[in-house]
């Protein structure tokens, strides 16, 4: 089946794969994906999208359409709405900063409050309450890798519910330092131990904290959708 059969155009004056392959485009460049590991993330040949794109390949199939919008997450018709640019009034989400597991990483409100990019809110979350950080080095590998996208949701200001203890957290220490760790109760009242994610790295023992919030969502960076 032909894309024209599936979206049910008969008018010469539409093109569907050529709406497709500009949607298709504006998404890439949006979110920063690369052509190879697209179409291995689509399970089709590496050069697929590199020769769609400069016109050595065939327009693509239905079948292969499919696959490709799979592969970022939405649907044939979504990416086709993308041909004249991202669509009005989808939900977005600030990215608040950076973290890593290790000392030697800088990390929150790496951008002025509002100045930062934004991210196209996932599925399932609500855009209200919800932040996101963006994973910088290589020390929560393999759980997260580097330009991984982290949701969280802060329930106070400063503060350190019962209930995350034992999560894989974002959290904050006194000393203005971010990370992302297994949050477990201290040896003293308002202690806390951090635990690696990567089994090679350090943890953090009887830390003070100013706050620490479950991680809601991980996305990896393939599918972040930034703007």
């Amino acid at each position: 089946m032909s894309l024209r059969e599936y979206c049910g155009y008969n008018s010469p004056m539409l093109n569907e794969s050529e709406k497709f392959l500009e949607g298709l485009r504006q998404i890439m460049e949006v979110r920063g994906l690369k052509d190879a590991p697209l179409s291995e993330a689509a399970g089709l040949h590496q050069s697929f999208v590199r020769d769609l794109k400069r016109g050595k390949a065939a327009s693509p199939k239905l079948s292969s359409a499919v696959r490709l919008a799979q592969a970022l997450e939405m649907s044939v018709e979504e990416v086709m709405s993308w041909a004249d640019g991202a669509p009005e009034g989808k939900a977005t989400i600030a990215i608040a900063g950076k973290v890593g597991a290790g000392a030697q990483v800088p990390v929150f409100d790496a951008y002025e409050k509002g100045a930062g990019p934004q991210v196209e809110c996932p599925a399932g979350l609500s855009p209200h309450g919800i932040v996101a950080v963006e994973v910088e080095g290589d020390s929560m590998e393999p759980v997260y890798s580097a330009g991984d996208l982290l949701f969280y949701s802060r329930n106070g200001h400063d503060s350190v519910p019962s209930d995350v203890i034992g999560h894989r957290c974002v959290c904050e220490d006194i000393e203005g330092m971010g990370w992302v760790k297994q949050v477990k109760a201290g040896d003293e009242p308002g202690m806390f131990h951090l635990i690696s994610l990567n089994p090679g790295a350090n943890n953090i023992w009887n830390i003070r904290l100013k706050w620490a919030a479950r991680v809601k969502l991980h996305w990896p960076r393939e599918l972040a959708k930034k703007s």
